[in-house]
């Protein structure tokens, strides 16, 4: 029962995320499942490209913010509010990736990771 538990929340968490993402018109946000990968370094990953480093910052502090008021949690870590090219929000099983374009295709993690399984999320979803 305990590893259903912790998928649920795992889910949970994950669309709270793409939430906070949707609010401010985050864009080409994908889900990748990391536990269909052996030593994957997490449960999953969410991805996202913002449009100026304004916008990425905002949409990092949406997704705190969601996550804050709907499951009262804080990200274990987070990286890159400075230069908002490419902002971290860890939250230990579930970690959050929000680019800018150019970051986003020189660091190509959906590629990287294209063994997983990709879901793309719609703007309606």
């Amino acid at each position: 029962m305990g590893k259903t538990k912790e998928i649920k929340e795992s889910q949970i968490l994950s669309d709270v995320v793409i939430k906070g993402l949707q609010e401010l018109k985050g864009e080409n946000i994908v889900y990748i499942d990391l536990r269909v990968i052996e030593n994957a370094v997490c449960e999953n990953f969410i991805i996202c490209t913002g449009t100026s480093n304004t916008h990425v910052n905002a949409l990092a502090s949406s997704v705190e913010k969601e996550v804050r008021i709907t499951l009262n949690e804080k990200p274990w870590k987070s990286e890159g509010f400075g230069n908002a090219e490419w902002i971290i929000l860890d939250y230990v099983n579930t970690v959050v990736h929000i680019f800018q374009e150019e970051s986003r295709n020189f660091y190509n993690l959906d590629g990287l990771w294209a063994d997983a399984k990709i879901t793309e999320i719609k703007e309606d979803e």
